[in-house]
């Protein structure tokens, strides 16, 4: 009787436990849950030069992309000009980076969305497409948890053509909005795939 009782409860043990699938599974989100919670040491070099690289990129992807869809069709293409998420490429960019991605013109130069640092580099863009001086991309950190990169679109582009109609001046400049945050995320995520 004992025997059977020792059996059956041996039997329960064993029927209970799954070993392969749910312990391996259980294992591997533990794994990612621990190192998302380690501290990582990210340098601030680290930072400024991969939301750089990363800022490049993505202007120039988001500048192609606008552009063919303004090529392609201008009156659904000039939806985009305001919301560029609708345009599958730069939604993905979005979305793998952690980054905003908008057009700014002159009429955000009083925008409250933008942060004052952010309205005087604005400005500083207006006044270069003023003077028809060339302006180069720009990288500033606006507080502790964001960094914003810039890049200004070519005057004759048809992007400036189409997007900022109606403008005194006509220029336009790319916001990218990066989070500290998510660019330590994918620096992780690339070091744990090196």
């Amino acid at each position: 009787m004992k025997r059977i009782i020792f059996i059956a409860m041996l039997a329960g043990i064993l029927t209970g436990c799954d070993f392969k699938s749910g312990r391996i599974e259980n294992t591997k989100e533990l794994n990612r849950e621990i190192k998302a919670s380690q501290i990582k040491r990210v340098t601030n070099v680290q930072l400024v030069s991969s939301a750089d690289e990363w800022g490049k990129k993505i202007a120039q992807i988001a500048e192609k992309s606008l552009r063919s869809e303004l090529e392609k069709n201008a009156d659904k293409g000039l939806k985009h000009c305001q919301d560029l998420s609708g345009i599958p490429v730069v939604a993905a960019l979005q979305k793998e980076y952690g980054v905003k991605v908008q057009l700014l013109g002159t009429k955000d130069l009083k925008s409250a969305s933008l942060y004052p640092k952010e309205r005087e580099i604005l400005d500083a863009y207006a006044y270069s497409a003023k003077s028809n001086t060339q302006a180069g991309d720009n990288l500033q950190q606006l507080n502790d948890t964001l960094l914003v990169y810039n890049a200004p679109v070519a005057a004759g582009s048809i992007i400036c053509k189409k997007c900022m109609v109606g403008q005194d001046t006509t220029f336009a400049v790319w916001r990218l909005l990066f989070n500290k945050k998510e660019i330590i995320r994918k620096l992780d995520a690339k070091q744990l795939k090196d």
